[in-house]
């Protein structure tokens, strides 16, 4: 029997698991690489050109929510876009099953499997692979996202054609949901790198123990579980584009690292001293206010007019109401095809919902809701229950919002009575530095007479 020739990695913490599928899977494939470890994932996806891999949901022992196995799901679909993943586990939910098909797995077998089911499924993925390889030759780039109507929307993406063009780093702003990410990757797309890789990482996930050896990479015997040289995320962007998401969450102590590594375009790797020297354009983004942790001396000065050559700001959805329903239908299209369902529409009553809907979580939670009703909805026919807006969060039921407010209003001007309106000694005490303690004055009208 000829092998079909492409290469299959399977990964998994126990080694009776990775025996018997390589074993079986050998038959029929060229290539089976094994991992018992999922942080030298990166190294051998680096070296090797991957088809599938079957990717078990749990490594920590007494954790068996699936959470590693979505993350690692997430980080294998960044660093190798071709390649197709299989989730393996021995705690079936449908829940993380449904999570992990919408990140993006092929398919999801649950341990102990039958053999003849899981050839059958590694088979598929492999056709699904080719396809995907072909894809990419024939198209360089495929750039297909929502951008809008609304001037301001416009105006952020003109904005972001003209920096593309440049090497410039660049600060990406806007509220959690927003479209951050997919702005990053237009900018990519658009500049001279867009052939070279994109590296996205989610420093908000980084615990601060793995922020250096996941970033700039280490060297074998640099601590217990290096037992090979591996590169980071910034050498394998070289020549490329790295985005880092939530640059505002990175501990202070952390941060001078970082721009260390920026001022000096070298990236030194855990227990080395050789500093290697990168060529990689930076983009950051964050739904934090960066010049009030400068003020709040949360986020260096120097670092943030490194990542800030050019700053854009994405607008939240309740800025651009006329792109919601447009929005909302090109949404239904892609979710339509994504689950091979033909002529969906929304019920006439759905828009009126979409319109006065706050979608707090922008654009990231209309997404999710209309592909929920995709799943949902019988007839063809979307309708307000499908997408769950029956009771919609309207823009001024912000009762939470006044509560606190009137809250911290309250506990800054009690603390001024106390330290007779002396702001170095209110400050203080809040934990505040004078500047936030000043905006705190203006946006309550506090009077310091």
């Amino acid at each position: 029997m000829k092998k079909t020739i492409a290469s299959i990695l399977i990964i998994d913490d126990q080694e009776d698991i990775l025996f018997a599928s390589k074993l079986y899977l050998k038959k029929y494939f060229e290539n089976i690489y094994t991992l018992n470890n999922p942080k030298n994932i990166v190294e051998l996806l680096a070296k090797n050109t991957i088809d599938v891999v079957l990717l078990d949901m749990n490594y920590r022992i007494g954790f068996e929510d699936g959470r590693e196995g979505l993350y690692l799901l997430k980080e294998i679909n960044a660093l190798s876009p071709k390649t197709v993943v299989i989730l393996m586990t021995a705690f079936g939910k449908v829940e993380t099953a449904v999570e992990g098909l919408k990140s993006g797995a092929f398919d999801y077998i649950l341990k102990p499997w039958e053999n003849k089911k899981l050839l059958e499924s590694v088979k598929q993925a492999v056709d699904k692979s080719r396809k995907n390889q072909r894809k990419a030759k024939d198209i360089t780039i495929n750039d297909d996202f929502f951008v809008g109507n609304s001037e301001i929307i416009k105006k952020a993406y003109s904005l972001a054609d003209k920096v593309a063009k440049t090497d410039a780093n660049v600060l990406i702003l806007g509220e959690n949901g927003t479209g951050k990410f997919v702005l990053a990757h237009h900018i990519y797309s658009q500049s001279e790198r867009k052939r070279a890789p994109f590296v996205a990482v989610d420093l908000g996930s980084l615990n601060s123990n793995i922020f250096e050896s996941e970033l700039f990479g280490y060297a074998k015997g640099a601590f217990t579980d290096a037992k090979m040289d591996t590169p980071g995320r910034f050498e394998m962007a070289q020549n490329g584009t790295i985005f880092l998401d939530e640059i505002g969450n990175v501990p202070l102590h952390l941060q001078s690292k970082l721009l260390q590594v920026i001022q000096t375009k070298t990236v030194t790797r855990l227990g080395e001293t050789k500093a290697r020297p990168l060529n990689v354009r930076i983009i950051t983004a964050t739904n934090l206010n960066l010049k009030l942790e400068v003020e709040d001396k949360n986020f260096r000065e120097d670092l943030y007019y490194r990542i800030n050559t050019m700053e854009i700001v994405l607008p939240p959805l309740r800025e651009r109401n006329e792109d919601k329903i447009p929005l909302a239908e090109y949404l239904l299209e892609k979710m339509s095809r994504k689950y091979g369902r033909d002529a969906v529409a929304f019920d006439k009553k759905v828009f009126e919902q979409i319109e006065r809907h706050a979608w707090k979580g922008n654009i990231r939670e209309m997404e999710n809701k209309i592909e929920r009703a995709i799943i949902l909805c019988e007839n063809n026919l979307i309708t307000v229950s499908d997408l769950d807006l029956d009771q919609i969060t309207a823009y001024d039921e912000n009762s939470d919002d006044i509560q606190l407010s009137t809250v911290e209003k309250a506990t800054v001007e009690k603390a001024l009575l106390k330290n007779n309106n002396n702001i170095s000694k209110t400050a203080e005490e809040l934990g505040l530095s004078r500047g936030s303690l000043y905006r705190r004055l203006e946006k309550y009208n506090i009077s310091i007479n």
